[in-house]
């Protein structure tokens, strides 16, 4: 008799401890399972919101085919976007709440003014911030990265491709914000190597992102008779520009920004495109795969087919910064703090994107340079890019 309430007390603490085991692996589970929150800062409304949309889509592929390979050492991927507005301050606003979250990286902003505005929150200690533009120039070794080929690298590649097809006299037109400041400096510089000394530039105008006409700023370049256009301006200001040409009777070839290879804004602007629209792009900007083209370029247009979309290069300029977030995190683990992330990503070489191979270490925190710029033409019969130079800007 004495025993048995002893069996029975056994009984109860063996029940009680099979019910703590269950749950405690259940909590493990559960905890395995929780989701990996990347943080993406994307222009889903506003001005930037046709490039915003583009990389939204990139993203939730991106996201279906990770969780599909395991994930993040276990945990799902999940990407959590938030709307900058393509607006500087908003995106600090958004900057400031995530570093109070103590969150290691962030992906974005898309447009580089949003970029620059989130740098001096980030530059000291982190997050780690992989900006979406290639229009950011980060400082060697910090926390800051940039994607795509630099604003310096594309003008050099564009600048080349107009030498070696004869229009030596060019007129340049930016606009007065920052990135417009950036790309004046960068075609002067490009302009002034050695191998450009033919080159002339015979009218530099400038314009408000926030003007509704370029009617003067025209009717300057074309009194000085120029053989081609470079001007980089980006999204709406870029459709005002063009506007712009086409009512001032100004039809001469002009390199844009890649930041406008978006066949939403080509089917916007249609009515008053230009015959000869050019952009420093890259291979993966194609509707069907091409001789010499890597796995990576390969599997990516599959993937956009598969889900639908016809690849230009907003779609594509997510895809490899993030997949470099993605590869890092699953070498240092989910819960790695942002100077982890850093020191990984910042020691990265030999890494095949779609952009082309990837090369971290002479600390420019990019990993590209000039001679992955392919100069693609835009073909408004096919509605699609071809490629018309060889890698570096060579004409084909």
């Amino acid at each position: 008799m004495t025993n048995r309430p002893h069996r029975a007390r056994t009984s109860l603490l063996g029940v009680a401890g099979c019910f703590l085991a269950l749950a405690l692996g259940a909590t493990s589970a559960n905890a395995a399972e929780s989701p990996y929150e990347l943080n993406v800062l994307l222009p889903l409304t506003g001005p930037g919101a046709f490039i915003g949309q583009a990389g939204k889509q990139d993203l939730e592929l991106i996201q279906a085919m990770v969780n599909k390979s395991g994930g993040i050492k276990g945990h799902p991927l999940h990407f959590v976007l938030a709307d900058d507005q393509a607006n500087p301050q908003v995106a600090v606003q958004l900057t400031s709440g995530l570093i109070a979250k103590n969150v290691p990286v962030i992906l974005g902003g898309v447009l580089a003014n949003t970029c620059l505005a989130m740098v001096p929150l980030l530059a000291k200690s982190g997050p780690v911030q992989y900006c979406l533009s290639p229009g950011l120039h980060p400082k060697h070794g910090g926390y800051i990265f940039s994607a795509g080929v630099g604003v310096l690298d594309d003008a050099i590649g564009t600048v080349r491709f107009f030498r070696e097809k004869g229009w030596t006299r060019v007129a340049i037109i930016t606009a007065t914000d920052a990135i417009g400041q950036e790309m004046d400096r960068s075609f002067a510089s490009s302009l002034a190597l050695p191998e450009n000394h033919g080159m002339h530039v015979v009218a530099t105008e400038h314009f408000n992102p926030s003007d509704i006409s370029v009617a003067a700023q025209v009717a300057r370049v074309k009194t000085a008779n120029p053989q081609a256009i470079l001007s980089w301006v980006t999204g709406t200001p870029f459709g005002t520009l063009l506007r712009g040409l086409h009512d001032g009777g100004v039809d001469l070839p002009i390199s844009s920004s890649t930041g406008n290879m978006s066949f939403a804004q080509m089917a916007q602007y249609t009515s008053f495109l230009p015959k000869e629209l050019l952009f420093p792009g890259f291979a993966y900007v194609a509707s069907e795969p091409t001789p010499g083209m890597t796995p990576q370029q390969r599997d990516f247009i599959a993937a956009m087919k598969s889900a639908g979309i016809k690849p230009d290069f907003q779609s594509g300029m997510p895809w490899d910064p993030a997949m470099i977030v993605i590869d890092a995190l699953r070498h240092v683990g989910a819960d790695a703090p942002a100077d982890k992330i850093r020191a990984y990503m910042a020691a990265l070489h030999g890494y095949q994107g779609i952009t082309g191979p990837y090369d971290f270490r002479d600390g420019t925190n990019r990993g590209l340079n000039e001679k992955g710029v392919v100069v693609m033409r835009w073909d408004g019969a096919k509605t699609m890019w071809t490629a018309v130079s060889h890698p570096g800007g060579m004409p084909l």
